[in-house]
Formats: structure tokens, C-alpha cells, sequence
């Protein structure tokens, strides 16, 4: 069973930038896809970001698109965020997870969740 452990959050203010990092333990197959969603109390998990860890395809939600990049480092296992020109609706907690099956925007398609790391952005 892979464990994820997400790092990287912050408080910053708004237009900064923050890196998120996503390392995994144990094996990621080519098929599999990473990625990156976000939540508010009271809200559903959001899709952010995507990656599929075997030809690097990259998929963004429109909230974010220009603004993030989701990279990743099979060397290290890990996955990476990079946010750019922070907004406070950026807000949230940041929780990277995996989809063993076809790309979804639908957090139930993934598993694998780490605790998450806060992201704050200030006005």
C-alpha cells in the first residue's frame, strides 16, 4: 500500500508563490495518476491537478490553469506543485492522492490520501 506525505504549505500573501511536494512510499506504475486537490471546511475536495507518472501528461483545473504546475521526480518518488501568483481563494488544505484507473477530476477516483498541507494566502 503506498503512504503519501505532502509538504510545502504556508502562509503567504497574495501574487507570492509556494511549492508543494507529494513524496510516496512505495511503488508508482506508469499507469497510475497523481494528483493534487484542495478543500475547504465545509466543502467537497477539489480537483487541482493531475499528472500521469509514465508519459508526464498534465492536466489542470481552469481555477488554476496558468498559474500551477504539477511536475514530478521518479528518482524521488514525489510529485510537486508550483503555485504562482497566489490569490486568497487559493486557500485550503492541499491533499495529493492516487488514481489507479482512468484520469478523473472526482476525488472518490483516488486513494492513497496523505494528512495534507495547509496553503493560507492573505489579502
Amino acid at each position: 500500500q503506498v503512504q503519501l506525505v505532502e509538504s510545502g504549505g504556508g502562509l503567504v500573501q497574495t501574487g507570492n508563490s509556494l511549492r508543494l511536494s507529494c513524496v510516496a512510499s512505495g511503488r508508482i506504475y506508469s499507469s497510475h495518476i497523481m494528483g493534487w486537490f484542495r478543500q475547504v471546511p465545509g466543502k467537497e475536495r477539489e480537483f487541482v491537478a493531475a499528472i500521469r507518472w509514465g508519459v508526464r501528461n498534465t492536466y489542470y483545473s481552469d481555477s488554476v490553469k496558468g498559474r500551477f504546475t504539477i511536475s514530478k521526480d521518479g528518482t524521488k518518488n514525489s510529485v510537486f506543485l508550483d503555485m504562482n501568483s497566489l490569490k486568497p481563494e487559493d486557500t485550503a488544505v492541499y491533499y495529493c492522492g492516487i488514481n489507479r484507473g482512468s484520469l478523473s477530476h472526482h476525488y472518490r477516483d483516488y486513494n492513497s490520501w496523505g494528512q495534507g498541507t495547509q496553503v493560507t494566502v492573505s489579502s
